[in-house]
């Protein structure tokens, strides 16, 4: 069986794979004053970066071969409308990687159509792996352990957990924070925040800043494949393969049936469908 025939499960399990020694690449350089520059946007890149970006593009080009591979150092690519490809943050979370919280994750996607169908989010200092695909659930892995199913909760109303950024909570997160008032906030760098989600330990994680499409695409994933989804403001699932693949302000919901909106509703003047 070639790769490109192999099964979706079997899939995930490559990819799998394949982060786990991107991931190993980036620790080579942890904790070790890796050379850093400032890309154009002053977010900062380091060599670590460099080493996973790399491994996966050559890595997964030959995984599916005539796939195209965009990722977040990669010179800018057109993507085409519908186009199948693979979406790359070799290292989120370079501030985490920098500061030593070991909160820094390997992003790899498939889209198709628009819509991510595979996603794997790895944190190497934890040795933490979360996948998931639309026809292969979702899953967490820590260590050696086996792979455990995860999924999304039920929200409750009175007692909301929401997750909040670190370093990029804006205006709308506070202020719906403050008028939820009895809501748990939780703290998490990279990805990691939309896995607290996925596997039911928060309800909300709401990001009124912009993110690029490989921020969100791998994370997302694993999301709708434990039961919960990831959309704009407007309430339309969050897309892929955008102009620029820029994504605006967005909410991930672990309990697709809750009234997210309610929360958003006043806060700050915003109104249903507004955009800040």
């Amino acid at each position: 069986m070639t790769t490109a025939n192999k099964s979706q499960k079997e899939l995930v399990e490559l990819v799998c794979g394949l982060s786990r020694e991107a991931g190993r690449k980036i620790l080579q350089f942890y904790r070790r004053d890796p050379a850093t520059v400032l890309k154009k946007d002053s977010s900062p890149l380091t060599v670590a970066d460099r080493a996973s970006h790399d491994f996966l593009v050559e890595a997964l080009a030959a995984a599916l071969p005539g796939v195209p591979v965009i990722s977040e150092e990669s010179a800018e690519l057109p993507v085409e409308p519908g186009q199948k490809f693979w979406l790359v943050d070799p290292l989120d979370g370079t501030k985490e990687f920098l500061k030593g919280t070991d909160e820094f994750t390997v992003n790899v996607a498939l889209i198709e159509k628009g819509r991510p169908v595979l996603g794997v989010v790895f944190a190497p200092a934890l040795d933490l792996i979360y996948s998931g695909g639309l026809a292969a659930g979702a899953w967490r892995r820590e260590g050696p352990r086996s792979p455990q199913p995860v999924s999304t909760r039920r929200a409750d109303a009175a007692n909301l957990a929401v997750v909040a950024s670190k370093d990029h909570a804006g205006p709308l997160v506070e202020a719906m924070l403050a008028r939820l008032g009895g809501a748990t906030l939780k703290s998490m760098g990279s990805s990691l925040k939309f896995c607290l989600v996925a596997e039911g330990n928060a309800d909300l994680y709401l990001r009124d800043l912009p993110t690029m499409e490989w921020d969100t695409a791998a994370a997302q994933c694993i999301v709708e494949a434990a039961g919960g989804g990831v959309y704009e403001l407007s309430g339309a699932p969050l897309g892929y393969g955008k102009p620029g693949l820029r994504n605006g302000p967005i909410i991930t919901v672990g309990d697709a049936g809750f009234s997210w909106q309610s929360c958003l509703n006043n806060v700050s003047g915003r109104k249903d469908g507004d955009r800040e």
